[in-house]
């Protein structure tokens, strides 16, 4: 049995549906990320889990307890939030303990030595007197997650962690979220917008949109196989090309650009290359209506001595290409 069963759920906020008979399953020790575009319903779906927000029906098993009308205070999570919530007038060490003190039962004496511990593992033991507003953004979401794992809870809720923060203390910081989650093998799971957090952090990612689940799997399947359209163009970069009635989709590194003189499929001027380090992307246009994207390597790029107004040659390998009903449909 999974430790998390979300059954079903469905919750209005007026007429509009924030979660449309919403069912996800999280294995025990797994981080799951939620994934999709803002007001898709992932952040209402961990309040429910949380227990801090009611559906209108649906259940909530946690580890086999039908937990659906179970207070937040008793269904033993910790949470970290896009904000922090630190308490500026406490230390660093005087936040974890603040948290214990309400949870742990248990001495002063080995209160201090379990905060202590924490501020081990996420690297703050330096910094346990200082106070909120001497600490980096990096820094102050870490002891939000020093807090929310010191009470060693059954499960741990994200909100958006890492959203507050620039990019490179954002890849650097989910890199020891996802190496202490799995130290302690605690059951994760994190809300978020970023694709990239979602394909290099999790084990599974739930996208949603429009309030309903579109896909589930491993971060290969949903990237390699979308189920639909939506999932395709939501996750990394897509080409949807219109072809008698059909709608093809590959990705920009699967297009393989050729000579002239070579068999290809389609021709595209180039109007727009854009060097990202390793690689190059290339934009042109099909028939002058259908934007495509190529992705070749710099080293290619230098080689194929391509440029803005000259026209690329195009195969569009079929074993690598996807094919959906409509735009919005499922893959078929």
């Amino acid at each position: 049995m999974s430790f998390l069963q979300v059954q079903n759920l469905v919750k209005r906020f007026g007429s509009q549906y924030a979660l449309n008979d919403v069912s996800v399953n999280v294995e025990k020790g797994e981080l799951v990320c939620i994934l999709g575009p803002s007001g898709c319903g992932k952040t209402t779906l961990l309040r429910i889990i949380a227990g801090l927000e009611k559906s209108d029906s649906g259940k909530i098993i946690i580890d086999g307890k039908d937990s659906t009308y179970l207070p937040a205070a008793k269904r033993n999570f910790g949470i970290v939030f896009q904000s922090y919530a630190l308490f500026p007038n406490m230390t660093v060490m005087g936040n974890i303990l603040f948290a214990l003190q309400q949870k742990a039962k248990a001495s002063k004496s080995e209160l201090e030595l379990r905060t202590l511990e924490v501020l081990r593992m996420v690297d703050l033991f330096e910094h346990r007197n200082k106070y909120p507003r001497q600490l980096s953004g990096g820094q102050q979401q870490r002891t939000a997650l020093a807090r929310a794992i010191a009470i060693s809870p059954s499960f741990l809720l994200l909100d958006e962690p890492l959203s507050a923060l620039d990019a490179k203390v954002r890849t650097k910081l989910r890199g020891e979220i996802r190496a202490i989650q799995k130290q302690l093998g605690v059951t994760t799971i994190m809300v978020t917008h970023d694709q990239e957090e979602a394909l290099t952090m999790a084990d599974t990612v739930i996208v949603m949109n429009n309030a309903v689940v579109e896909q589930t799997g491993s971060p290969r399947e949903i990237y390699g196989s979308p189920a639909t359209a939506f999932v395709a163009g939501f996750i990394g970069s897509m080409n949807f090309i219109s072809n008698e009635g059909a709608t093809s989709a590959i990705r920009p590194e699967m297009v393989k650009i050729v000579k002239h003189d070579e068999s290809y499929d389609f021709s595209a001027r180039i109007s727009t290359i854009e060097f990202r380090g390793p690689l190059v992307r290339l934009f042109g246009y099909l028939k002058d209506t259908e934007e495509i994207c190529v992705d070749v390597s710099s080293q290619d790029f230098d080689i194929l001595n391509l440029r803005e107004g000259a026209l690329m040659f195009l195969q569009i390998p079929q074993e690598h290409t996807l094919s959906y009903l409509n735009a919005m449909g499922k893959a078929v």
